[in-house]
C-alpha cells in the first residue's frame, strides 16, 4: 500500500533541494561571466582546504579559517557589489527570455544601421554581448537601456551626438550602453592603417565571445571582429550572413559540471593570424 505519510514527509526536502540546486548553479553561471571568478575559485578552495584540516584535525589551521569565513559575507557583498547588482537585475528584467523573431529582427536593425551610417560616412562600433559580460571588460561608458532600433543608433553615432565617441553594447534587443571605451588590441601583426576604432573592436573581439561591428568614418568601410580576426571591406548581405551563422547557427557546446571549476580560456584566447586571402576591400 502506497505510503501518503512518506511522500508528506519528503516533498518538502525534495523540493527544497531542488530549487537550492538550480539557484547556486544560476549563480556560478552568472559569476563565472565576470572577472570576479577566480576570487570564487579562491574560496572554494579555502573551503575545501577547511574540510581536509577538519578531517585531520588540525587545529590552528582550522581556527584561522573559521575567523576567515565569519566574515566572508561582508567580504562578498564589498568584492562582489557590482555582480550582485547586475544579477538582481537580470532576475528583475529576464532580457535574455527573447524569442528567434526578436533577435533576428535586432540583427536586421544592427545590418541596416551599419549600412546607412557606411553611406554617410558615419563612424560606428556595435558589440554584441553574448555570453560574456561586457561591463567587466569595457571602461566607463553611458547607461542608455533602450530598445534597439536603427533611429536610435544612428542617433548616438551622430558626430554632433555627445556620446557618438566610443562603442555600443547591445545586449539581447536593448541598447545596455554607449561611449564605451572597449580594450585595444597589442598584437604587433597588425595592419598600421588600423585606427583606433578597428584596434578596439579587435581587441573586444580577443577578450570576449562578443561580435563587433565596425564602420569606418574615412571610407565607411564596414568591417566584423570575432575571436580577433577582423574582416574588413564587407558588404551588408555578408555582414547579415555572418551575424547569422555566429549568433543563430553555431552549435554552443554543453558544459558539464566540471566545467563549474575551471575557466575556459579558449574563447578568450586570440585567435592565430588567418592564413587564407583577405577579402577584397569595397571602394
Amino acid at each position: 500500500m502506497f505510503d501518503w505519510d512518506l511522500v508528506e514527509q519528503l516533498w518538502r526536502p525534495v523540493l527544497e533541494i531542488a530549487i537550492l540546486s538550480v539557484a547556486i548553479y544560476w549563480i556560478l553561471m552568472f559569476v563565472r561571466r565576470t572577472r570576479g571568478w577566480p576570487v570564487v575559485l579562491g574560496f572554494l578552495a579555502l573551503l575545501g582546504l577547511f574540510a581536509v584540516s577538519s578531517v585531520l584535525e588540525l587545529v590552528v589551521l582550522s581556527v584561522l579559517l573559521r575567523l576567515f569565513f565569519s566574515f566572508s559575507a561582508i567580504a562578498i557583498l564589498i568584492l562582489f557589489q557590482q555582480e550582485i547588482r547586475r544579477m538582481l537585475a537580470t532576475i528583475g528584467s529576464f532580457s535574455n527570455l527573447t524569442s528567434v523573431r526578436e533577435r533576428r529582427e535586432n540583427l536586421e536593425t544592427i545590418v541596416q544601421t551599419a549600412d546607412r551610417l557606411a553611406d554617410v560616412k558615419i563612424g560606428a562600433l556595435i558589440a554584441i554581448e553574448q555570453s560574456v559580460d561586457l561591463d567587466q571588460v569595457v571602461e566607463s561608458g553611458v547607461e542608455v537601456e533602450c530598445e534597439a532600433t536603427s533611429e536610435m543608433l544612428e542617433t548616438i553615432f551622430f558626430p554632433n551626438n555627445a556620446i557618438h565617441d566610443g562603442g555600443v553594447i547591445i545586449r539581447g534587443d536593448r541598447i545596455a550602453q554607449a561611449a564605451c571605451i572597449f580594450p585595444l588590441s597589442r598584437r604587433k601583426d597588425l595592419n598600421k592603417s588600423l585606427g583606433t576604432r578597428h584596434r578596439a573592436a579587435i581587441g573586444l573581439s580577443e577578450e570576449t565571445d562578443a561580435v563587433v561591428v565596425a564602420v569606418s568614418e574615412e571610407t565607411g568601410m564596414i568591417s566584423h571582429a570575432y575571436r580577433g580576426q577582423l574582416v574588413r571591406g564587407i558588404s551588408p548581405d555578408e555582414l547579415r550572413s555572418f551575424l547569422t551563422s555566429v549568433l543563430f547557427s553555431e552549435p554552443r557546446p554543453r558544459r558539464s559540471w566540471l566545467s563549474w571549476l575551471t575557466r575556459e580560456r579558449r574563447s578568450n584566447k586570440p585567435a592565430l593570424p588567418s592564413l587564407s586571402t583577405p577579402k577584397p576591400q569595397r571602394p
